[in-house]
């Protein structure tokens, strides 16, 4: 080989090796950047740990009888305006919830709640 020859390969090797250590750090950031969702952040975990909570309970209720269809059809359009509402915030917030945006879902979760709860025992 030449030494232009094994010039250029030693180059495009480099480059390859830069580009990709490029790629992997830009895979390695949580939830930085606009449209990236965190899903491991502490705020994000704790409300979705709720919509799952009242997802269960309106599950139980349509499968034991206390909850009619169509009740159970009312509180999942309730349940996807809070998901849609956190899809909003995190958006707003570089794929994270701010301290207020999780203090409102959690108000609009709690309204959620007694509206599962109020259903379930008015049978």
């Amino acid at each position: 080989m030449s030494k232009i020859t094994q010039l250029l390969a030693v180059l495009a090797v480099g480059g390859l090796m830069f580009v990709g250590s490029a790629a992997a750090q830009q895979s390695n950031t949580s939830g930085a950047g606009a449209g990236v969702d965190d899903p491991n952040h502490p705020r994000v975990n704790q409300v979705n740990q709720r919509e799952q909570n009242q997802q269960d309970r309106i599950a139980n209720g349509e499968k034991n009888g206390t909850l009619t269809p169509g009740q159970a059809a009312n509180l999942e359009k309730g349940q996807q305006r809070l998901q849609n509402n956190e899809k909003k915030d995190m958006a707003a917030d570089n794929g994270h919830l701010t301290k207020q945006d999780q203090k409102n879902l959690n108000k609009e979760a709690n309204r959620q709640s007694q509206k599962i709860y109020k259903d379930k025992h008015s049978n």
